[in-house]
């Protein structure tokens, strides 16, 4: 009878786990990442400001910096990811995995000057991005945006 109960109790446990393996395959384990406006940036270029003004969403904590810009499929041109960490080094902690919006990375230094690029990131790319120059940001921004507007090192990011 005991032996009767324990098999009762496991074939119970075994169909509860087995339904909720199939509730998570009929669940979207994908989301709708929404932009967050946390501030405005605007770039300066031979001590004029630029005329466009970029709406940035900030990354702060470890999870807004692991996850980036991951799983969005698009992003207005207007719009930018800035990553903010504690200490200016080098950062090489960069790549492309689960993202699929080409991005050029802008490095700046702890005056927001910029002092480094990697331009047009290969989207679900693994492999590292990383600049040799010091920073204490990184702004990701849209492919081909720093050619277009001929950003060069030593141009300056204001926030507003």
């Amino acid at each position: 009878m005991q032996k009767l109960k324990i098999l009762v109790v496991l074939n119970v446990i075994s169909v509860l786990f087995s339904c909720q393996t199939d509730k998570n395959r009929e669940t979207d384990l994908t989301q709708t990442f929404s932009f967050r406006k946390d501030t405005l940036l605007k770039f300066v270029k031979d001590m004029d400001t630029l005329p466009i003004t970029f709406e940035i969403e900030l990354a702060q904590s470890d999870y807004q910096k692991e996850t980036g810009l991951m799983h969005r499929k698009q992003m207005k041109i207007d719009q930018g990811m800035l990553f903010i960490y504690e200490d200016q080094r080098k950062r090489q902690t960069f790549y492309m995995k689960n993202t699929f919006i080409p991005l050029d990375l802008i490095y700046l230094n702890s005056e927001m000057e910029i002092v480094d690029f990697n331009l047009k990131t290969k989207p679900l790319s693994e492999d590292y991005i990383s600049s040799g120059i010091p920073s204490m940001y990184v702004l990701e921004v849209n492919a081909g945006l720093v050619e277009r507007l001929q950003l060069e090192k030593g141009d300056f990011v204001i926030l507003n």
